[in-house]
């Protein structure tokens, strides 16, 4: 179905505000990056709890009582990702100052491998997809879904490769990052797909026009990024 001009820029300046408030928390500084997160979290969880009590009692209570899982930690694996140690040290002269903690490369390598994931599976799976993936979300193809992970990966392990501020995690770690995030990130779109059926609602939210809300944007981070913590804490990154 084809957009009306209006639709079309509506859509297209909302992508681009959001693009561009993402890429000023992820590279600007440590309070940058730490609010992003802190709003993403309270958006998500103000979405779930509403998409939660649409599901009926006794639904609801499990739903209720897994969300502390399903959102905040997920969040606190990307903000543990990012930093390290303490935010506060004390100066010689007794003042209290921000210390050099802030490293969001991985953070930044999960939310571009995300968005690799999803636009590339849509692109694939418009040009060439015709086997269906799952009855929860019928546009995803597994011609797709496959092309989506591949490209992915091959885009990450690309950058990881030659940019500079990427090239002190050995190539093979991006390698995984990547397909964690493809793999993950596409369980976490299907199990939002899912709560919304069972809302019997199509978008999570409104607060991006014509995109849905913030679980319809972040609901691949909140697998992918604990997914990652896990690798990176194992592989002792």
């Amino acid at each position: 179905m084809a957009l009306d001009k209006k639709t079309f820029r509506t859509r297209t300046l909302t992508a681009i505000v959001f693009a561009a408030v993402m890429l000023i928390g992820l590279f600007t500084n440590v309070w940058t990056f730490l609010s992003l997160f802190f709003i993403i979290m309270i958006g998500c969880l103000v979405e779930y709890v509403r998409l939660v009590l649409k599901t009926g009692y006794p639904t609801s209570l499990w739903l209720l009582l897994a969300g502390p899982v399903y959102i905040v930690f997920p969040i606190l694996c990307m903000i543990d990702l990012g930093t390290a140690g303490s935010l506060f040290t004390t100066g010689q002269a007794g003042d209290r100052r921000v210390t050099e903690v802030w490293s969001p490369l991985i953070p930044i390598a999960i939310i571009f491998s995300i968005w690799i994931n999803d636009t590339m599976a849509y692109i694939v799976g418009s040009m060439i997809g015709k086997t269906p993936f799952s009855k929860i979300s019928p546009k995803k193809t597994w011609e797709g879904t496959a092309g989506g992970a591949i490209l992915c990966i091959i885009v990450i392990a690309l950058l990881g490769a030659f940019l500079p501020a990427a090239q002190s995690i050995p190539v093979k770690h991006w390698v995984a990052i990547g397909a964690l995030c493809a793999v993950f990130g596409t369980i976490g779109d299907l199990l939002e797909s899912k709560l919304k059926r069972m809302a019997n609602v199509k978008d999570s939210g409104s607060f991006m026009p014509g995109h849905g809300g913030f679980l319809d944007r972040f609901d691949s981070l909140l697998l992918a990024a604990p997914a990652v913590w896990l690798y990176v804490y194992f592989s002792n990154l």
